[in-house]
């Protein structure tokens, strides 16, 4: 299984700032837009869109947030705080890397009379790999897409950057949106992740499993805008594993000392350096660190007591008691510590 060949790009929990809203949606209008990869591209369209792209990450990369403005287009750049924000972030994951353009797209939708929900079907020539990108409420215009990877920073990232041809007819390609996530996790890659989830579905292991495809679906690509087959394939995969229990319309209940907890959210984590299980729970009070250190502690062992098979797939759990008005309340244990 390569992923990187099935996706023709190479691919718990962020994305980074989105500037034109974008999501898959049903329904999507796909008349009147074309996309050009990048081999079917001239050579000056090419040069275009590489040098846009290097002026904007080298601006992010030095975490200079008025450069990367000034070249935003105006409605964006009309609310800018949350981009500020993002890119001081970012940056310093960046320092001393190196960037590389995976691909790049170019996007007509110059011929559509007002903003809408559209969708552009992205084939590589001489391969039945199909790359879907869907926009919601895209005005018209002319638009690229790039897909762009750094390396030897501090945290390798895969990033997807749109560029909006500002004035049209001009030379001009300005920033109009920017996705970014990591390129592995805890050290591994989508396929890994993938590779791993697979053996765990094998040894009966769902809720390992499950959340080892939904990392490497997370990892997979640089946002939730772009699909293919493979990661079709892969989602398929996982919604076979979904096991029963899991918070989404309702909460999923534990108990333990006589307390019950109700779970709201379970997701993967590497931030340090191992991959971790993290666990967000509704909580009264947590005002008091010592109690609501020792609740979290019950919510560990009553969730472990319920599936033991996590003990195999994660280091450790993060659990966060949530109350309204307070700040969460989180802890880390590794397994072996949680008896």
């Amino acid at each position: 299984m390569n992923l990187l060949a099935e996706f023709s790009f190479h691919s718990m929990k962020r994305w980074r700032w989105l500037l034109l809203p974008v999501a898959l949606l049903p329904g999507i209008t796909a008349s009147a837009v074309t996309c050009t990869t990048q081999s079917q591209m001239t050579e000056a369209q090419r040069s275009a869109f590489v040098q846009a792209a290097r002026n904007l990450t080298t601006e992010v990369q030095s975490g200079n947030v008025s450069a990367v403005k000034a070249n935003t287009i105006s409605s964006v750049a009309a609310q800018f705080d949350s981009i500020a924000a993002t890119i001081q972030s970012l940056a310093p994951d960046l320092q001393g890397a190196t960037f590389t353009i995976q691909n790049i797209y170019a996007l007509n939708a110059y011929d559509i009379k007002a903003p809408a929900d559209t969708q552009f079907f992205c084939s590589i020539p001489g391969s039945e790999v199909l790359i879907t990108v869907s926009l919601a409420q895209l005005p018209p215009g002319n638009y690229a897409l790039l897909l762009i990877h750094s390396s030897g920073g501090k945290q390798p990232q895969q990033m997807a950057m749109i560029l909006a041809n500002d004035p049209p007819g001009s030379p001009q390609w300005k920033l109009a949106g920017f996705y970014d996530r990591p390129l592995t996790l805890a050290g591994h890659d989508s396929v890994w992740y993938w590779t791993q989830a697979r053996e765990f579905a094998k040894k009966k292991q769902t809720w390992n499993a499950y959340f080892y495809y939904e990392t490497a679906a997370y990892l997979a690509l640089p946002a939730d805008f772009l699909t293919s087959p493979n990661l079709e394939k892969l989602q398929k995969e996982m919604s076979g594993t979904r096991p029963d229990g899991l918070p989404g319309a309702g909460p999923m209940v534990v108990s333990a000392n006589g307390q019950s907890y109700e779970i709201t959210n379970l997701h993967t984590d590497g931030s340090l350096g191992q991959l971790d299980l993290v666990v967000n729970y509704k909580a009264t009070d947590t005002s008091d660190p010592v109690a609501t250190r020792s609740r979290n502690i019950d919510v560990m062992k009553a969730l472990l007591a319920q599936h033991p098979e996590l003990r195999e797939a994660f280091h450790g759990l993060w659990v966060y008691a949530d109350a309204p008005n307070q700040r969460p309340f989180g802890i880390e244990q590794p397994m072996n510590q949680i008896q």
